[in-house]
């Protein structure tokens, strides 16, 4: 991903039904050099169309909508547009609506008081394929996972170096690649290595993908 001295590289739509709050968001978006706001929605409807229409790398989703909810709009931008990150926007850090969307594929989720600063570093980061989530919403994602050991878990883990299995249960516990980076003493890029060859391995689409499967194969609990 380009830098900001570059300019706009990263294509967003924000979809919030509060016009003053849309275009708020809107306008900080759009001060930034490396970003483009390609279009603005109004509800879930709108947010799909425009994320078809506009093919944008990310939408900033609000899951509270009306017609068609973030939740719902998540899971068909996803199935319309597989490259498109969804980054949802709520009120409440632990609102079912946020577990829905990252169920469906969302990359991440914001609070709607989060600074400034923050909110664009968090499209900058899901623009270039990181996931947001706080370790509480992720145990929350998983917490209805049972660990299971079926044949699949076993065919998918044993593809698995040791190595890339400490990977996958430090992202699990909602470590970044740098905190990944510092507990096993490995270099940022080579995490990246290791991520992509997980992603790949496990036939997951991104780093929410990858928790859930790591609760749910009970690698977290015990990684080796």
């Amino acid at each position: 991903m380009s830098g900001p001295e570059d300019g706009p590289t990263i294509r967003v739509v924000v979809a919030d039904d509060q016009e003053l709050v849309r275009t708020g968001l809107a306008m900080i978006l759009a001060a930034q050099p490396d970003i483009s706001v390609v279009g603005e929605a109004a509800d879930g409807l709108q947010a799909v169309a425009l994320a078809r229409r506009s093919t944008p790398d990310v939408v900033l989703m609000d899951v509270r909508m009306p017609g068609l909810d973030g939740v719902a709009a998540t899971r068909e931008v996803i199935a319309a547009r597989p490259a498109t990150r969804v980054l949802v926007l709520t009120t409440f850090d632990l609102d079912d609506y946020v577990i829905g969307a990252l169920r469906a594929g969302a990359s991440g989720f914001l609070l709607k008081d989060t600074p400034r600063a923050a909110l664009v570093a968090a499209v900058r980061a899901v623009a270039a394929g990181e996931v947001l989530l706080s370790r509480e919403v992720t145990a929350r994602l998983v917490g209805a996972a049972r660990p299971e050991h079926s044949a699949e878990a076993v065919r998918a883990l044993g593809r698995l170096t040791p190595r890339e299995r400490e990977v996958l249960a430090l992202i699990a516990d909602g470590r970044s690649n740098a905190e990944v980076a510092r507990g096993l003493h490995l270099a940022e890029t080579t995490v990246k290595t290791h991520v992509a060859r997980l992603l790949d391995k496990l036939n997951a689409r991104d780093r929410v993908q990858l928790v859930v499967l790591a609760h749910r194969w009970g690698v977290v609990d015990d990684p080796g």
